[in-house]
């Protein structure tokens, strides 16, 4: 059963999309950050894989062509930025200042700390690219020796945590213009933080967009380095 189940496709896909939209749910009614639709139907799948014992690799497998939109799903979010172009040519130089800063920080910090705590070097590039989308981070993090699902799990677990944290932080600083909002967003956490920035007007998501592509463009670049 368990090999039947991990081979077809339509069970792997829909099994994804309906745990999604479970999340998606509990979030839209107790409107609580720890609710994220992804961390709740992350839970569901590996629950259900567990009890119908189904292997992960064949999972992956029965989802790749769900993977495969991906990367067309990223850069649908540049409809976002050409709608608000006119509004962020004016912060543009804001704009890209703080990309560089916050790459520069996300990467110099991730190669201290796997330093100190002394870890070998495919775990350290494997964990490097954590702020950038999966489409980057995976590819940069694999053509260097990288562990690819090690890359997409710090990749996904950032997200979320900018997703969920991305409020209080804001909050907590006082940073209440959009467009700064959005290269927080975009930069910390890419796609996953993004859709955050969203919520909060389009000229925020806009931002966002923009900037999660060049902190991608800037650690594609940065990582040879480091």
């Amino acid at each position: 059963m368990r090999e039947a189940l991990g081979d077809n496709s339509f069970f792997c896909i829909s099994l994804t999309m309906l745990a999604f939209c479970i999340g998606n749910a509990m979030q839209n009614k107790w409107k609580h950050a720890i609710l994220n639709p992804i961390l709740i139907g992350a839970g569901i799948v590996m629950i259900v894989l567990c009890l119908l014992d189904v292997p992960v690799a064949d999972y992956q497998e029965g989802c790749r062509p769900l993977s495969c939109l991906m990367a067309p799903a990223t850069i649908c979010l540049g409809i976002s930025f050409a709608e608000q172009a006119e509004k962020l040519k004016r912060h543009m130089a804001a704009m890209i200042a703080g990309v560089v800063a916050g790459t520069v920080c996300s990467l110099s910090s991730v190669a201290v700390m796997a330093y100190l705590f002394g870890m070998d070097r495919a775990m350290t590039i494997s964990v490097l690219p954590k702020s950038v989308t999966t489409a980057i981070g995976v590819a940069i993090s694999e053509q260097v020796g990288g562990i690819g699902a090690v890359t997409t799990a710090a990749i996904i677990l950032t997200g979320i945590l900018g997703n969920m944290a991305g409020p209080v932080m804001t909050r907590l600083f006082h940073i209440e213009e959009e467009v700064a909002q959005g290269v927080a967003y975009g930069t910390a956490s890419h796609v996953i933080g993004t859709a955050r920035a969203m919520e909060h007007s389009s000229l925020a998501g806009a931002a966002g967009s923009l900037a999660l592509t060049v902190a991608g463009l800037l650690t594609s670049l940065f990582f040879s380095v480091l």
